[in-house]
């Protein structure tokens, strides 16, 4: 695999940047990540980095150095890191779960595959084109894809979403791809404080006409200056994808074929989780929500 990467997360008007993103490698495959902790919740910080640390963790595993079926794993890691944030919601006695926001897509063979949950979007643009573009778990995004008027959208909060991670309902999410990249693509994840402030159209343009290196700070720069002081925290983890023969040592580049077979790279925040991946099926995560809805009907029934 041979491509060039950048990534950057800047805090707008919040108190606390929520964001977290990263990628992992192996020789053969390589995972990309963002999460957008949920405010309104309790720790959306820890909701995110949980979710990446869990899936990363899970990919070094896997990835010898490439996944057996990288669809299987991408529902399995979006539905372990789901678990892990109700675990840790159980275990720190809470009343409410965090919460996040997930985009992820792996890169293998050639190909690119992707899984999101919430409104933390994927752009694939190829050739100054729009080539895919993950559409929103949110009530906006949903009428848009219906025959709703424009009245009805205008009465709708673009940032309420109808699902995420943490929370006490199991996780709505669609998987893309595969899809085989070429010469060129660039890949873009971010989070909503990018794309809330910037159009499909702007956002194809300036990742189609400069480096990686180059269009995403220009991106996040206009992003936070269009907002203002309303801002809210922008974060973005975008690749250029190189065949071999056109593959040039630039800013961010990286070619993986020469490394070794043990060989495991990530970017993604270490910490002390220790996750069980022996307990993953679907019983142990509906058991999961099951003790976190009791935890916040005790805490509701204490209030009255």
């Amino acid at each position: 695999m041979k491509f060039s990467v950048f990534q950057v997360s800047r805090k707008g008007g919040r108190e606390v940047n929520e964001d977290r993103m990263g990628y992992c490698y192996t020789r053969g495959a390589g995972i990309f990540l963002l999460a957008d902790g949920m405010g309104g919740h309790p720790q959306g910080e820890v909701a995110a980095q949980l979710a990446l640390q869990l899936i990363s963790v899970m990919f070094q595993k896997e990835a010898q150095p490439e996944l057996p079926d990288v669809t299987a794993f991408l529902r399995k890691a979006l539905l372990a890191a789901h678990h892990q944030i109700l675990r840790y919601a159980i275990e720190k006695g809470m009343s409410d779960s965090p919460r996040t926001t997930i985009v992820a897509a792996i890169v293998q063979a050639g190909s690119v595959t992707w899984i999101h949950c919430g409104d933390s979007r994927l752009y694939l643009v190829r050739q100054g084109e729009l080539l895919a573009r993950t559409r929103d778990h949110s009530f906006t995004e949903q009428l848009q894809a219906g025959a709703a008027g424009a009245k009805s959208r205008d009465r709708i909060n673009r940032n309420i979403l109808f699902t995420c991670l943490g929370s006490p309902t199991k996780p709505v999410f669609e998987v893309g791809g595969p899809l085989a990249l070429q010469q060129g693509d660039r890949m873009m994840l971010c989070s909503d404080g990018l794309w809330a402030s910037l159009s499909d159209a702007d956002i194809t343009y300036r990742l189609s006409h400069k480096p990686v290196s180059e269009a995403v700070p220009d991106l996040v720069e206009n992003a936070l200056r269009k907002a203002g002081h309303s801002s809210d925290n922008v974060t973005v983890i975008a690749l250029e994808w190189e065949t071999p023969d056109g593959f040039e040592s630039t800013r961010g580049s990286l070619a993986t074929d020469s490394a070794s077979g043990g060989v495991f790279a990530s970017t993604v925040q270490s910490g002390h989780l220790e996750p069980s991946l022996e307990d993953l099926d679907d019983a142990a995560i509906e058991r999961s929500i099951a003790e976190i809805n009791d935890v916040i009907r005790r805490a509701a029934a204490k209030k009255i």
